[in-house]
């Protein structure tokens, strides 16, 4: 009877081994060994990413590269929180879609690699403490602390510079010491190309765009309330638009930003002003040497005049071309 129950606890106890060692693991698919998000979705090899509008493509294998990172919890399957997806089944995260590239970067190659006089340091390493990378935190501030002994370096010498140009002013052949303006935008990498320079480097063109129309009051009234512009493009070298627009440039949509050199047709400005855009200009020594227009979109396109608004109508787009030389 004894022998008996000693099998009977030893093939109990044998079951209990096997039915442990065949549990299934919550966050792998045992048919595919697939990961799985808390929903028992599967995590594809290949992932699209919708962050913050801007689309990406990557491998899972890199968003878990840091397991213990915001981006490693979610695509491993720990989150207690599934991700959400847009539309179009991408994953969503609501973040800067822009700098996402540095961070995507710094998963593909574990180390942080940055435009010149890349201007969103803060910014990037707000994003890396979000998504939980110590180690690119601590790039970042290596980086910021390089930048921040280059840029005390230039205000000594330019500071320097400055004071031996006043002292000697009356030697000057009829020049002009360009004052230092404070609200010259941290942006601006021209030397000595500052508002009313007629210098070489900061010679050039800058086109203002818009698509307006006007407003109407309801009911489609045929008095003309007031102008409406959908937004003012800036195009032109990079430099120039940072020196002339300052803080009210947009530079959201422009995917490579910082190198100051380049040219750029994506920058907008933050304000609907067309007039304020002319006198910074101005200001900046520019004047209007082009533009250009279409005519109003007069005909009704659509054939059904329920369907065509008073404003569809006035549609139009305008241009305009500035220029600032030292023959000006």
């Amino acid at each position: 009877m004894g022998l008996e129950e000693d099998r009977s606890k030893s093939s109990a106890s044998h079951n209990g081994s096997e039915s442990e060692s065949a549990a299934p693991n919550p966050n792998k698919d045992e048919t595919t060994g697939e990961t799985l998000d808390i929903a028992g979705t599967q995590f594809p090899s290949v992932v699209e990413l919708n962050v913050g509008g801007q689309v990406y493509t990557t491998a899972l294998s890199t968003l878990t590269r840091e397991n213990t990172s915001l981006l490693g919890i979610i695509f491993s399957g720990k989150s207690k929180t599934p991700p959400l997806r847009d539309t179009r089944g991408r994953y969503f995260l609501d973040r800067d879609g822009h700098l996402f590239r540095f961070i995507l970067d710094y998963l593909r190659n574990t180390k942080l690699v940055l435009p010149e006089e890349f201007p969103e340091k803060d910014r990037l390493q707000v994003e890396a403490d979000y998504y939980r990378l110590p180690g690119l935190v601590e790039s970042i501030r290596r980086a910021r602390g390089g930048g921040a002994n280059r840029e005390k370096d230039q205000s000594t010498g330019g500071a320097q510079s400055r004071g031996g140009t006043q002292q000697h002013e009356a030697s000057n052949k009829g020049g002009k010491v360009a004052g230092n303006n404070s609200n010259q935008s941290m942006y601006d990498t021209n030397q000595g190309g500052g508002v009313g320079s007629t210098g070489d480097s900061s010679d050039g063109f800058i086109t203002l765009g818009y698509r307006g129309t006007f407003a109407f009051g309801r009911d489609g009234m045929a008095d003309v309330q007031f102008r409406k512009l959908m937004r003012i493009i800036v195009c032109g070298k990079v430099s120039l638009c940072r020196e002339v627009f300052k803080e009210t440039l947009n530079e959201s949509r422009d995917p490579d930003r910082g190198q100051g050199d380049r040219y750029t047709s994506r920058f907008f400005l933050k304000h609907n002003f067309l007039e304020q855009a002319f006198d910074m200009l101005q200001q900046g020594g520019f004047t209007m040497s082009a533009s250009c227009a279409t005519a109003a979109n007069g005909m009704n396109q659509s054939g059904n005049p329920e369907q065509e608004s008073e404003e569809n109508r006035w549609l139009h787009y305008n241009e305009f071309i500035f220029q600032r030389s030292g023959s000006n």
